[in-house]
């Protein structure tokens, strides 16, 4: 197996000591060059006697937090955006802010759509590093409507994941509880020994898994989510014995080679359900963001 190249974010940190996090935002303000290049995407990788340069001085690439192009869809009811890595979808505490809904409603006033001012609905979430489709609803009913079919688990979600290992299909159904034993979400009885029927704040989850691709060191997949849990999809794979390429929680019992990546790779690249107010199923799709691809690009040149 070929040597994977290290990734432009992990030059910088290397260069300068930073913070992963800090690498990969002076990538994104234009601050970092690979032969005088000016490179925005911290997961390119850096092939051998390239010249990698940061200036921290450099004046910032000024850009938008969200393109009006991440609007997938919007109607005087819903709105579906593609969500970009590392924003909250929501707040999850008083004071958080410059997340997804802000910014989309910030979108959506700019882009003159009725009702622009109204707060976005919450139907589900994503996590702040996963990326892909999220719908809102911009009605109360729209609202109700949505979050009955999140329950009833009859809305089309479709994830495009890179794990480690060989992955092989399979139909994950357990019992998701916030601490498995060892502090950690997890499924009742995969890290302790069951004493009994699961608790009854146990959440029942099922994931179906299919390999897309095998790569160096890793299996590129589909996830369908059949429910929707907090964490599900990771910790899923993760109890497989396959945890998400880039994933820092769940996989400290891991014995494999890690791979590294700023992110956890998980895109939420499907969505579908029935529209609100017409009754129409209607269905989104969106290709995973350049950090994703050029992850399974470097691992399937990597495996040849």
């Amino acid at each position: 197996m070929k040597s994977i190249d290290p990734t432009i974010a992990a030059v910088v940190r290397q260069q300068t000591g930073v913070a992963w996090s800090i690498a990969r935002r002076l990538c994104a303000e234009g601050r970092v060059t690979i032969n005088g290049e000016r490179c925005l995407d911290p997961a390119a990788r850096v092939a051998p006697g390239a010249t990698v340069s940061v200036d921290r001085q450099a004046p910032k690439l000024r850009t938008g937090p969200l393109a009006e192009s991440a609007i997938v869809f919007y109607d005087r009811d819903v709105v579906v955006v593609d969500k970009p890595v590392g924003m909250l979808s929501v707040a999850y505490e008083p004071g958080d802010k410059e997340t997804l809904a802000d910014y989309t409603r910030t979108l959506l006033r700019r882009m003159g759509g009725c009702g622009a001012d109204a707060k976005l609905g919450v139907v589900h979430r994503l996590d702040k590093d996963t990326t892909g489709l999220m719908v809102f609803a911009r009605t109360a009913r729209a609202q109700r409507e949505l979050a009955a079919q999140f329950r009833a688990h009859t809305i089309d979600r479709v994830y495009h994941a890179i794990a480690h290992g060989a992955v092989t299909a399979t139909r994950v159904e357990s019992d998701l509880v916030l601490d498995r034993g060892d502090g950690l979400r997890g499924s009742y009885g995969h890290f302790k020994r069951p004493k009994g029927d699961a608790p009854p704040e146990a959440k029942r989850s099922i994931t179906h898994i299919r390999p897309i691709a095998a790569l160096a060191g890793a299996t590129l997949v589909e996830c369908i989510l059949e429910t929707g849990r907090q964490h599900q999809i990771r910790i899923h794979l993760s109890e497989l014995g396959h945890p998400l390429v880039g994933e820092t929680v769940y996989i400290r019992d891991y014995p494999g080679s890690k791979i590294d990546a700023l992110r956890p790779m998980l895109h939420a690249r499907t969505l579908g359900f029935v529209h609100p107010r017409t009754g129409e199923r209607i269905l989104f799709e969106r290709d995973a963001p350049d950090d994703f691809q050029a992850m399974v690009k470097s691992l399937r040149s990597a495996r040849r």
